[in-house]
């Protein structure tokens, strides 16, 4: 599964790349991702139980949370870093399915043409890390498919704070 997940982490980082959302080097920021494993076992109930009927929303979910948390890390991460479940805190303003806009409009506090514009990326990159987990061709059920699920949700979550560091002015280029 290590070498899917590298896959899938040079995939997204090409093609937000491709599209100015990320830098050649990616930004390194240890808060946010220190926050991932405790994120990732609060959310896991909600996403494994999404994903059979909305595929593209239990992965995309995951990058909205990493942009969540970029965010959070850059404004108050003093107040943020001490939130027992920052899932449960996000998820638990508007609910699972509205999570997406509560993160838009509340958090990156988004309108018009930026909140559509973040709407399809993310349903962009959640439905290229989908594709790729199809063609793993990992049988339902299985440890294997689990773990291919986990890695999908770990590459949405670091490129959602990539993205959101990048539009917040954080750029990881070579001083001279």
């Amino acid at each position: 599964m290590e070498k899917f997940e590298e896959q899938l982490r040079n995939d997204l980082h090409l093609f937000l790349q491709s599209l100015n959302e990320v830098d050649e080097r990616l930004p390194e920021c240890p808060d946010v991702e220190e926050k991932w494993e405790e994120i990732a076992k609060a959310y896991l109930p909600d996403g494994i139980r999404e994903f059979q009927s909305y595929p593209s929303a239990s992965l995309g979910w995951m990058m909205y949370i990493g942009l969540a948390v970029a965010k959070m890390w850059d404004t108050e991460w003093e107040i943020y870093s001490k939130v027992e479940n920052l899932y449960a805190y996000i998820r638990d303003k508007r609910g699972y399915d509205a999570m997406d806009e509560y993160i838009r409009e509340e958090v990156l506090l988004l309108r018009g043409d930026d909140y559509t514009a973040l709407e399809k990326l993310t349903g962009e990159c959640a439905q290229r890390v989908y594709n790729a987990l199809m063609h793993q061709r990992l049988e339902p059920g299985t440890k294997e498919a689990f773990n291919g699920y986990v890695s999908c949700l770990h590459q949405l979550y670091l490129m959602g704070a990539a993205v959101q560091l990048k539009r917040m002015g954080y750029r990881m280029t070579k001083v001279q």
